[in-house]
């Protein structure tokens, strides 16, 4: 029996070069395949309430876990084999609500305790070693609760965009062979650098689309990619809790992600819009078995 070039290389023939995402995930290149992530599990009990009713009750079909937050064991206690990846997390950005390194490491800690509110002060002050340390061992943690990590996803892109800390990012997914959340409304001149380029290189698998968009409330956002939804696979963001006294006491954004919950299980418009565009429901589950099948 002969051996296909692309099996000689190690890979899959549906992993050809100049396949496109979609048919790697085994549909045509003209598919339209939606991932709904949900962000910050494991931050509060509000997120993690809210997090497993988008999941379960909703069209959300994934999310990401912040080990190093104080609700993440809660959260991998509720966990019942969802679509899960790790959030890595350098930052804890509230004004009263603080959380810190799993590994105590020293440069990844501010000056009032807990890691660095900012993404400047984590690139000024952060070890690269350490940096590796850190998000290793939130992904070890995150295994050893038992979860089926799927991904990594960053906390507030702090190792996405510098190129030192994305090498790790890289590092991590390659050593995992674990999908990751990449921008795509970045370019690589805006960067600095060929992030994009350099993930596909090492054959890392990351969505065609995501939009590198912050703003707390995914409503208008989530309405304007839908209504213009391009083929391949986009990733559309959200950050659903339950409304309580704790969550909106931790930040001023909580209204936002109170709608985002709404919007992802009880929106109408939402569901007819993903009807209508043809899109396709998946999760990263999905791109991470179509990366280790290469």
């Amino acid at each position: 029996m002969t051996t296909s070039p692309a099996n000689r290389l190690g890979r899959s023939p549906a992993d050809r070069p100049g396949r496109s995402l979609a048919e790697r995930l085994g549909r045509s290149p003209d598919t339209k395949l939606v991932i709904i992530s949900c962000d910050d599990l494991g931050a509060c009990h509000a997120a993690n309430v809210g997090v497993y009713a988008a999941l379960r009750d909703g069209v959300a079909t994934c999310a990401s876990l912040m080990v190093p937050a104080p609700w993440s064991h809660h959260a991998a206690r509720m966990y019942d084999g969802d679509d899960l990846g790790v959030h890595l997390t350098l930052n804890a950005e509230h004004e009263d609500y603080r959380w810190g390194p799993i590994t105590q490491a020293p440069s990844l800690l501010s000056g009032e305790g807990g890691f660095p509110r900012g993404i400047a002060d984590l690139w000024e002050h952060a070890d690269s070693e350490e940096v590796l340390r850190e998000c290793r061992a939130q992904i070890e943690r995150a295994l050893a609760w038992g979860i089926d990590v799927t991904h990594l996803a960053p906390h507030l892109t702090a190792i996405t965009l510098r190129p030192e800390f994305f090498d790790i990012y890289l590092e991590l997914a390659v050593e995992f062979a674990l999908p990751v959340r990449l921008p795509s409304t970045i370019t690589h001149a805006q960067a600095g650098f060929p992030f994009r380029s350099l993930a596909a290189q090492d054959g890392v698998v990351f969505p065609d689309h995501f939009d590198h968009d912050w703003r707390a409330g995914s409503r208008d956002r989530i309405y304007a990619a839908l209504a213009d939804l391009a083929p391949g696979v986009t990733e559309l963001h959200v950050q659903p809790v339950v409304d309580t006294p704790e969550v909106r006491a931790i930040s001023r954004a909580a209204e936002g992600w109170i709608d985002d919950l709404d919007l992802v299980t009880s929106d109408d418009k939402l569901r007819s819009m993903l009807a209508d565009c043809g899109a396709e429901l998946i999760g990263y589950r999905d791109l991470r078995d179509a990366m280790r099948a290469s």
